[in-house]
């Protein structure tokens, strides 16, 4: 065989290789790939349950302490630096992308989550944390922030001195369960091909507790701390995603970054704002109809209410959509009208059938100002592994959250393109294969 035999024999065994191997990054450009965090190609790995359906309760059961997180975020004061303000409650998110930390960039897993703002990550010497931490001592861009610094004011849980200058040290509490401290930093932070400069993050010291993403959370909420404020000009405040099923194993989804590569005609709704809650994704839901009817809600339910926080939200970070319970209950009493029971409970699903009779049951349309978005059945249903039960792919909101907020969770988000243009106000979605 001849040099440039040679030459092209390895260029199409690498090529093949690459091809063969569907774990491997399809990034290009600003896009990152979104992994679910079952899947095959996780680099974590969560113990399995027996069934599919209670894969999904299992996540789902997770999501009354975010929901009750969500209702209590609140504005942080930023005129002057607090001090000890305690701890809030976080929770996971379960999709996870890849990015790199520092100058050579070290690679770790974040958890998507686009309704907390402060990233941050676990780092070498923490106590209680898994075995891949982020190094400092390795990295040519690290630097320590401290109390005297703007962003200190922005993070939760803080705890500075009243007089001089320390390190910008916080803690907070973590689904319930769990815990961390961490103290802010600085350092590159390499998304695909692109570099965010001296980008804001905790550097987490110890964790209590087994719920803590064991690389750390990537926040892309609307406050000053998010990835989209931080990166300024070079996003230009324009994100969208597209979230592969859980059940989808591999590298499938995506996170583009920035206006180029964006859907061109996608229809698009307000994205409104509350200054009671300004990190949150706030959308006018005018209404939801089961099949052809539109069902009867009374309008105080979906109103938004910028003082109190209520209406509606779009969270990454949750698994099942929830509704306050009066609209919730006037959903499932519309849809059990066209499905043959009797009806069981699962988990959280109130609304579970024989499959038998999924043929004749109607879908769900969320109607926004602007769009509607007719969700498909794999959006709207969840199977037993038997395939012999079927649920309605929604709960109430639990009855510990006094916030009035619906939210629009991730599993109905599922192969959609979900557009975020926060410097225009405005958020798309577009049905998108990214299984």
């Amino acid at each position: 065989m001849d040099f440039s035999a040679t030459i092209m024999f390895l260029a199409l065994l690498i090529s093949s290789t690459k091809a063969l191997d569907p774990c491997g990054s399809q990034s290009d450009g600003s896009d990152l790939s979104v992994i679910p965090l079952y899947g095959k190609c996780s680099p974590f790995n969560p113990p399995k349950p027996d069934t599919w359906l209670d894969t999904v309760v299992n996540m789902a059961s997770k999501d009354p302490a975010r929901v009750k997180y969500l209702s209590t975020l609140v504005a942080q004061k930023t005129t002057a630096v607090p001090i000890a303000s305690g701890q809030q409650v976080l929770n996971i998110g379960n999709y996870v992308v890849r990015v790199k930390i520092g100058t050579p960039g070290q690679l770790m897993f974040m958890v998507l989550d686009t309704s907390n703002d402060v990233a941050w990550v676990p780092c070498s010497g923490c106590t209680g944390c898994s075995a891949t931490t982020f190094s400092p001592n390795t990295s040519t861009s690290y630097g320590l922030l401290d109390c005297s610094l703007p962003q200190c004011t922005h993070v939760r849980g803080l705890s500075c001195p009243a007089t001089g200058t320390s390190a910008c040290s916080f803690n907070q509490s973590y689904g319930g369960d769990s815990s961390f401290s961490a103290h802010l930093v600085k350092d590159s932070l390499g998304l695909a091909k692109d570099i965010v400069p001296d980008f804001a993050f905790g550097c987490i010291d110890s964790i209590s507790g087994g719920s803590i993403p064991p690389q750390g959370l990537l926040g892309l909420g609307r406050g000053p701390m998010s990835l989209i404020s931080q990166s300024g000009a070079l996003y230009s405040g324009v994100f969208s995603y597209c979230l592969p099923s859980f059940k989808s194993y591999y590298f499938s989804g995506s996170l583009k970054l920035g206006p180029v590569g964006q859907p061109k005609n996608i229809r698009t709704t307000p994205l409104l704002k509350s200054p009671h809650r300004p990190s949150l994704y706030y959308v006018n839901l005018t209404g939801v109809s089961v099949g052809q009817v539109q069902v009867p809600i009374a309008p105080e339910y979906l109103a938004f209410n910028p003082t109190t926080g209520a209406g509606t939200i779009i969270d990454s970070g949750t698994v099942v959509t929830r509704f306050v319970q009066p609209v919730y209950t006037a959903i499932r009493d519309e849809f059990v009208k066209h499905v043959k029971g009797p009806f069981t409970t699962i988990g959280v699903f109130d609304t579970c059938f024989d499959a038998t009779a999924e043929a004749q049951a109607p879908l769900i349309t969320l109607h926004f100002e602007g769009l509607s978005m007719k969700l498909p059945m794999e959006n709207s249903f969840l199977h037993t592994s038997a395939g012999n039960r079927a649920c309605l792919a929604m709960a109430s909101v639990p009855n510990n959250v006094n916030a009035g907020m619906n939210v629009i969770a991730n599993l109905q988000q599922q192969n959609h393109r979900i557009l975020f243009d926060v410097i225009n106000s405005r958020l798309g979605i577009a049905r998108e294969a990214c299984n």
